[in-house]
């Protein structure tokens, strides 16, 4: 199994490595921007592919494609993984901080799988596994940039679930909650006693990805009870707007530096 995983230097990109890597078989790309935590985390993985380059540059998907398909010659699993988070009220920091978000959350995952999907495709069956955010189905207040853009990409996904699926292209998500990463180190709700329990791991977003990308799930929230989230909404918006009106913590998926991207 040849698995690409994007956002891979930290945080839930590392552990989704990690946890392919002991699938029997398994062969990793590691992409992300900083070579020297690829490079660490491919020998502590006995050996793995590692491209360093910036998702957002116009040449990344098709020097990403040229490379898997030079070195491989196939593709199993595609786990777009990278991401970012910033804060601020739509007020305040305006257009320019949707279109960082879009950019990088968005357009970057776009691009990267229309590039990699022949190969996909040529490999089937094969998966496409988008780690999206509960933030793709419901809002917070002070972070609107980040919603818009995990909005964007859950629509996406689930759209192109039936698209791919005569080609043998299984597509679908993971849906984080608060993670707890390097970017994202959550220590408010970790510092309460009664918000703790609402603060997951990289590792199990990791085994979700597992679940979604090698056992065909069409989607997994992480931890699994944030899936009544959108039922919530939809039974009682008033009340979940009320009570998501008042927060400035943004849900990490995959974030891994101060700002909140994975490099």
């Amino acid at each position: 199994m040849i698995a690409l995983v994007t956002g891979a230097s930290s945080g839930i990109g590392a552990a989704a490595a990690r946890r392919l890597a002991r699938e029997p078989g398994a062969r990793l790309v590691l992409v992300a921007r900083r070579e020297d935590r690829l490079r660490a985390l491919a020998e502590d993985l006995g050996g793995a592919d590692v491209i360093a380059v910036d998702l957002t540059s116009e040449e990344a998907p098709a020097r990403i494609a040229r490379q898997v398909e030079e070195e491989h010659g196939r593709l199993d699993l595609l786990v777009n993984n990278a991401g970012a988070g910033w804060r601020g009220e739509f007020g305040e920091v305006g257009w320019e901080n949707v279109r960082r978000h879009m950019e990088l959350n968005f357009d970057a995952v776009v691009r990267l799988t229309e590039a990699l999907l022949p190969l996909l495709r040529r490999s089937a069956p094969s998966a496409i596994v988008n780690v999206s955010s509960t933030g793709g189905r419901i809002g917070r207040a002070g972070t609107s940039g980040y919603t818009a853009s995990k909005f964007a990409l859950t629509g996406w996904t689930e759209s192109l679930y039936p698209e791919e699926r005569p080609h043998g292209v299984h597509v679908g998500m993971v849906l984080p909650g608060f993670i707890a990463t390097e970017g994202f180190p959550q220590r408010e709700l970790l510092a309460n006693p009664l918000t703790r329990r609402f603060v997951s791991t990289p590792d199990r977003v990791a085994e979700a990805i597992v679940d979604v990308g090698l056992r065909g799930k069409p989607e997994r929230y992480v931890p699994r009870y944030y899936g009544a989230v959108p039922v919530l909404k939809a039974l009682f918006p008033s009340l979940v707007r009320r009570l998501t009106g008042g927060g400035r913590v943004t849900p990490a998926t995959n974030p891994g530096s101060s700002e909140g991207r994975d490099p």
